[in-house]
Formats: structure tokens, C-alpha cells, sequence
């Protein structure tokens, strides 16, 4: 089968398109017929070693060469040993294996192989290219928002979503919304007719004026930006509310604990269950699915090209076969 590899750290140059076995399904596992898998940050941040993270925090002992790829949707193509969940021919998506390092999902190939509980059925009411743009970012919304902060129903909560446009982002301010919270959306004004579509109650337009002169007292902050200046959001939250960071960024902690202010969150991780749950909201027109950009699986260099210029609206996806 044809796969992608990276055979040394580096640019969106190292990826290499070649050729490789066919993997075999293990005890528990299905092998997965790929038609398309989504580009998502750990995998330019394993392309280049990590080292956009502190040095202190990085994963440690990557092999190479290794496939990226965690997010895939497709078909059932062969079953392992104690598998009867699934079955031949079954369209499915899912997270693979995230998040382990050296046994990674691989989904930047032709084939993979998937645990068979990390996989839910696509939703029936889209494609692969869009069922594969959800898992990881879908995830990660979904765990911040129900697991970690605990968000409930009613309209008493509001929520800030900081890179709201993007592919977290993006679910974020819809997953809040199907519990009534009242969501503020910050992005570039270039994004507001995307997100006001999906139903967010205000947008701020962080290039004309900085967000802590336009909102105080929210309960919740999500920041899937980061970066040194996370502290800017301090400001906007009420005593007793939270901060959630997605990415590393400087928050200021000592001055937040002061504030009365907790740091909520984790790292996102594979859960069939979950999809399940995100592809019937799809399926139920609750949970719309945003694709920036398609590429060709052999074209995946040009994908993280497109990624590392930033200001993405919604997914990057590959697509490896047709649907």
C-alpha cells in the first residue's frame, strides 16, 4: 500500500510518500480501508520532534521513520481475533491510539489498523472527508466542555471560545450551544458570518481591539491558541471560573489563583463512545463539520504547508480514496 512517512525531523518537506505492507490486525482490532485522514497539530508537532514545545514537557523517544496521521474515516476491510463489534464493509471513523507515540494511529496511509473500541459508525449524513475532519478536534471540544469542565444545561453559563474559527474552535461553540450556554466567539472579522452561522450569541474581533476592554464575568475561558500572551484573559473572568488551555501558553497562574480563577482540562484521547455521540449530533443537524482544504494523500507536504499558514477554517483534510 502507499503510505506517508517521515524518515527525519523537519519541514513539511520530509514527508514522504512511498510504499509499505499493508499492516495485519491484532487481537481486538480491525484493519480500516482509509478514505481520508485529517492533519492535526501533534502531527507537524512530531514531524518537527516536538520542538515547539518546552523542552522539559516533550514526548521523548519517537522512532523513526513513522506514519502520522490519528483521525481517519472509512471502510472495514478485515477483522481481527475477539472482534464482533464490526464487521466487513462497515463505514467508520474514529481517533486512533492517540494518545501513544510509537503505536500512533497512522491514519496517512491506504490502510491502518484501529482497537475496534476506539471506532464509532459514520455519521450516515456525511462523507469521509468531513467524518474524518471530526474525531481528535470533536474530542478534544467534547471532553474540555462536558468532561473536564463539567459544563451543564442552561443558560446561565457563558463560555469564551478564544480560535474559535478553527477545528477545535469550531465544535467548541456548537457543543456549548447544545447545552444553552450563551458562547462568545473571538476570531479575525474575517471568520464572523462563519461563526454567527453556527449560532454564537457574540463575536470579537480580536485585530481591532483587545478582548479584555469588550467582555468581563465569564464563567469559562477555552483558549486553543495559547502562546505567551494566554494571560490577556485573565481580565474577562469572574472570580471563581475557569481558564482552559488547549495549547502551552503563559497564564499567569500565581495572579490567577489570586483572582480566584482554576486551570481546567487534559489530553484528549480515543473514545468510540464519544464518536458515537458526536456522529449522532452530525446526524441530527446539531453539529455542523467545517473543512478548510482537501488534499491528495501524496500531497500531504502541501497540507502542512497549507497548515503552517495559519487562519484555518475549520479542517484540513487528505483524501485518500474516493468516497
Amino acid at each position: 500500500m502507499k503510505a506517508v512517512r517521515v524518515h527525519a525531523f523537519g519541514g513539511p518537506q520530509v514527508l514522504t510518500y512511498e510504499e509499505v505492507p499493508v499492516p495485519e490486525p491484532g487481537p481486538g482490532d480491525v484493519l480500516i480501508r482509509v478514505h481520508a485522514a485529517a492533519l492535526n497539530p501533534p502531527d507537524w508537532y512530531a514531524r518537527i520532534g516536538f520542538a515547539n514545545i518546552p523542552e522539559d514537557m516533550r514526548p521523548t523517544g519517537l522512532g523513526l521513520p513513522f506514519t502520522p496521521g490519528s483521525d481517519v474515516s472509512g471502510v472495514v476491510a478485515a477483522v481481527g481475533p475477539e472482534v464482533t463489534r464490526w464487521r466487513v464493509g462497515d463505514e467508520v471513523f474514529g481517533m486512533v491510539r492517540f494518545p501513544e507515540l510509537n503505536n500512533g494511529g497512522k491514519g496517512y496511509a491506504e490502510y491502518t489498523t484501529s482497537p475496534a473500541s476506539h471506532l464509532a459508525r459514520k455519521p450516515a449524513s456525511v462523507g469521509h472527508v468531513e467524518a474524518a475532519a471530526v474525531p481528535m478536534a470533536g474530542l478534544t471540544a467534547y471532553q474540555f466542555l462536558f468532561d473536564h469542565i463539567g459544563l451543564g444545561e442552561g443558560p446561565d453559563r457563558t463560555v469564551l471560545v478564544n480560535g474559535a474559527a478553527g477545528g477545535v474552535g469550531h465544535f467548541l461553540v456548537q457543543l456549548a450551544k447544545t447545552r444553552g450556554a450563551r458562547v462568545i466567539a473571538v476570531a479575525s472579522g474575517r471568520h464572523e458570518s462563519f461563526l454567527r452561522g453556527l449560532g454564537v450569541d457574540e463575536f470579537l474581533d480580536y485585530t481591532t481591539q483587545p478582548v479584555p476592554d469588550l467582555v468581563r464575568d465569564v464563567d469559562h475561558v477555552i483558549d486553543t491558541v495559547g502562546g505567551p500572551h494566554g494571560y490577556r484573559f485573565l481580565p474577562t473572568v469572574r472570580p471563581g471560573g475557569t481558564i482552559s488551555p488547549v495549547f502551552f501558553g503563559e497564564y499567569h497562574r500565581e495572579e490567577a489563583a489570586r483572582l480566584g480563577i482554576t486551570f481546567v482540562g487534559g489530553q484528549v484521547h480515543s473514545d468510540g463512545g464519544q464518536m458515537a455521540e458526536l456522529a449522532r449530533l452530525i446526524d441530527d443537524g446539531r453539529l455542523r463539520v467545517s473543512v478548510d482544504s482537501v488534499f491528495a494523500l501524496p500531497d500531504a507536504a502541501k497540507a502542512h504547508d497549507r497548515a503552517e499558514r495559519g487562519h484555518i477554517q475549520g479542517k484540513i483534510v487528505l483524501r485518500v480514496a474516493d468516497e
